[in-house]
C-alpha cells in the first residue's frame, strides 16, 4: 500500500458507486468494460465473516474503501491475523493461485460502504490472461510479500511499533484520519490480549499520536506515528509501490 500511489478513477461500480479498488481501477478501459456487468455488490457490518477456512470459495471480492483481516483459527478457538486487505487488493487471492477452499476465516475489520465481487467461474476465465492477469499476478506477489514481512515483524517486534504500523496501514486503507477500529479486533491483528491493546493505545493517546473513544480512532500526529512505527511499515509500503500498486 502506498497511498502516493492512488490512481484516481471516474469509474463506477454497477450500483453508481464510484470505484476505488485499485485492482479494478488499473485496468484498460475496454477490460473494465467488459468486466463490470459481472460484478455484484454487497455490505457487510462490522466482525461479519465473509469466507471461512476450508469452505468452498464461490466469489472473489475486491474491497472498495473497507479493511478486510484473513485469520488463521488455532485449534483453541484462537485467532490469529495473516493477512490484511483493503482497497489495493482482494479477497479470494489463492484462486488465482489454484486454490478453491477458504484460506482462513475472512471477516469485516473496518467496512465502509459497498463493495464488489466476481464469482470464481468468471473471475478465472477474465484472469487467465491479458492486463487482468498482469494485475492479479502483481498483487499475489505484493500479498505473499507482506505476509512474510509481517510474520518476521510479529516474531521480532515490540507490540507499541507494531501497533503504531497496524494505525498507519488502516490510515492508508481508508484514506481517513478517523476511522473505527475495535479493540478485539486489534488484538487479532496484533496476536495479544485485549488487555494489551488498550494498555498500548491508552499510552499512543497519552503521548498526543491519536484519540480513541469507544473504537473511534483518530490520528492526531502521522508523522510521530511514523516514528514510532516499525521498519515494517515502510518495507510494506515499498513493496506494493515496487509492484505497482
Amino acid at each position: 500500500m502506498h497511498t502516493s500511489s492512488v490512481r484516481t478513477s471516474t469509474r463506477l461500480l454497477p450500483d453508481g458507486t464510484p470505484l476505488h479498488n485499485r485492482l479494478l481501477a488499473a485496468l484498460p478501459a475496454a477490460d473494465y468494460r467488459r468486466i463490470r456487468p459481472h460484478l455484484r455488490m454487497h455490505t457487510l457490518a462490522t466482525g461479519r465473516t465473509l469466507q471461512e477456512h476450508g469452505g468452498a470459495v464461490t466469489a472473489v471480492y475486491f474491497p472498495n474503501g473497507g479493511v478486510f483481516s484473513v485469520t488463521n483459527e488455532m485449534r483453541d478457538g484462537a485467532l490469529v491475523e495473516v493477512a490484511t486487505v483493503g482497497r489495493e487488493g482482494m479477497l479470494g487471492i489463492a484462486v488465482f493461485l489454484g486454490n478453491r477452499s477458504g484460506v482462513g476465516r475472512t471477516f469485516a475489520q473496518v467496512p465502509d460502504g459497498p463493495f464488489p465481487s466476481m464469482s470464481v467461474r468468471r473471475f478465472i476465465k477474465e484472469s487467465a490472461s491479458g492486463p487482468f492477469h498482469d494485475i492479479v499476478a502483481r498483487y499475489a506477489q505484493a500479498n505473499l510479500l507482506q505476509i512474510m514481512q509481517c510474520t518476521a515483524c510479529n516474531a521480532l517486534h515490540d507490540v507499541r511499533s507494531r501497533c503504531c504500523r497496524w494505525l498507519l496501514q488502516t490510515q492508508d486503507r481508508v484514506e481517513s484520519d478517523e476511522f473505527l477500529l475495535k479493540h478485539d479486533f486489534l488484538a487479532i491483528m496484533l496476536g495479544v490480549q485485549r488487555p494489551t491493546v488498550t494498555l498500548v493505545m491508552g499510552a499512543l493517546q497519552r503521548s498526543g499520536l491519536i484519540s480513541s473513544r469507544y473504537g473511534r480512532i483518530r490520528v492526531l500526529k502521522r508523522r510521530l506515528l511514523e516514528g514510532e512505527a516499525c521498519e515494517c511499515y515502510q518495507v510494506i509500503k515499498e513493496h506494493f509501490w515496487r509492484l505497482g500498486l
